[in-house]
Order: structure tokens, then sequence, then C-alpha cells
């Protein structure tokens, strides 16, 4: 069992940015992947970004080259700078960790935190 805690959303002004965090319980050292999701009134959620336990990531195209994910081992803690914010980008934002445990894949949400790109 994880749990996480994101926190970090707010209310920004487009162009603005945000630094998001999620906060884990335990070690994420080996967990398999983490990842950000956002899910926006009337649409369903969807992957922002994601990074694995080696350090890979991968983002939404409607990001790339503006959010960037990371995680800190150490901490138990993974970020994602969001710049050049857009209205478009308003949602609420969830963490999410995945691992396998004994050939059993586990699945863990934080309860979200809310950013909003208005002017």
């Amino acid at each position: 069992q994880v749990q996480l805690v994101e926190s970090g959303g707010g209310l920004v002004q487009p162009g603005g940015s945000l630094r998001l965090s999620c906060a884990a319980s335990r070690s994420i050292f080996s967990i398999n992947a983490m990842g950000w999701y956002r899910q926006a009134p009337g649409k369903e959620r969807e992957l922002v970004a994601a990074i694995t336990r080696g350090g890979s990531t991968n983002y939404a195209d409607s990001v790339k080259g503006r959010f960037t994910i990371s995680r800190e081992n150490a901490k138990n803690t993974v970020y994602l700078q969001l710049n050049s914010l857009k209205p478009e980008d308003t949602a609420v934002y969830y963490c999410n960790a995945a691992e396998v445990v004994r050939g059993t894949y586990l699945d863990y949400w934080g309860q979200g935190t809310q950013v909003t790109v208005s002017s």
C-alpha cells in the first residue's frame, strides 16, 4: 500500500507557472512508474506525464515542452513543473503510482489538486 498526497495547485494567470508535488507514504524507489493525470469538467481523465523507476519519461503531446516530471526518491516525492500555462490546462491533477507485487498489478491514486488557469 502507498498513500499519495498532492499539493501545489492553485489559481494562476495564463503564461504562469506552478509546481505540483506528490508525497508518498513510503519509499518510491521500487515503484515501477509514477505519473500525473488530469481531469477537466466533463472530460475523461488523461495522462499528462509519467516517469519510470529508471527515470524514463513520457508526456502528453499537449504539454510537451511546457511540463516536466521528476522524482526525488530520497524524499519519496514526484514533482510536476508546469510552465507556460494555458486556460485549457485547467483541471484537477491526480498523482498515480503503479507497481507489480508478486505478479499483481497495483494502482494507487491521490485525492487530486485543482489547477485553474485564468486571467
